[in-house]
């Protein structure tokens, strides 16, 4: 699949599933730009790509909406438009029962899930508009489609609003062009584990999702012509089951 036409912008793209999508639509051809809180850790991920056009790298604090608007207006200088927006920037706590948890985790995780994702699309939804096209993914969870004490409290309700909020303005805007998929993904191998109040083993690990499963879904996703809409899916690993 090409994407050389595409310019994507990825939050979160330095770890986890938001680097698997960065490495993938890099070599399916698109311009990519990462996004995250930790230069060190999104300059080493743009190395990993040695192709052309280069992952470019740039720090955002997705919950502070002037520094998702310096993002977004260096992407537009950078890459010339965006075409495509991944919402992957997310977090979770370890001490996540309602009887646990301390307020400020609560704030915490909604403010980077959920009002984190609302910022980062309403920085870029007016010139998407303008041209009548564009693309954006969330990188919900099933803890999205269905609460559970896994996720936790502040995890579960965070990505229950980020499911609405791609829906939502799916819906609205879908008649102008924007497209918006909500992506549910099952258990995945990717640094959010370490926050696990119960350590994942190694051999778990390797029998889950990967990150790369969800670069190769999301550049599938893209391919896509601007008719076709993609508006929610989920992808577990065989082993889990799903009710």
């Amino acid at each position: 699949m090409n994407l050389s036409k595409r310019n994507v912008l990825i939050t979160g793209g330095g770890t986890g599933i938001g680097k698997g999508i960065a490495l993938a639509m890099a070599a399916a051809g698109a311009k990519v730009a990462i996004a995250g809180r930790r230069k060190d850790v999104l300059t080493a991920t743009a190395a990993e790509f040695t192709g052309q056009p280069p992952i470019l790298c740039h720090e955002v604090d997705v919950t502070d909406r002037g520094s998702v608007r310096k993002l977004v207006d260096w992407a537009v200088q950078e890459l010339g438009q965006i075409d495509i927006l991944i919402n992957s920037a997310g977090t979770n706590i370890a001490k996540r029962t309602m009887v646990d948890m301390i307020p400020e985790d609560w704030d915490r995780v909604m403010a980077i899930n959920a009002t984190g994702a609302y910022n980062c699309m309403y920085a870029v939804l007016p010139a998407m508009r303008a041209r009548r096209d564009g693309l954006i993914i969330n990188i919900s969870s099933i803890a999205g489609k269905r609460a559970a004490a896994l996720g936790g409290v502040a995890y579960c309700a965070s990505k229950f609003a980020m499911t609405a909020l791609g829906t939502a303005v799916g819906n609205e805007l879908g008649g102008e062009g924007i497209r918006v998929t909500n992506v549910y993904p099952g258990e995945v191998d990717t640094p959010i584990l370490e926050n696990r109040p119960t350590p994942v083993t190694d051999e778990h690990r390797s029998r889950i999702l990967q990150p790369e499963d969800f670069g190769n879904l999301a550049v599938a996703i893209a391919a896509l012509p601007p008719r076709a809409h993609v508006p929610e899916i989920i992808v577990k690993p065989t082993l889990q089951g799903y009710v």
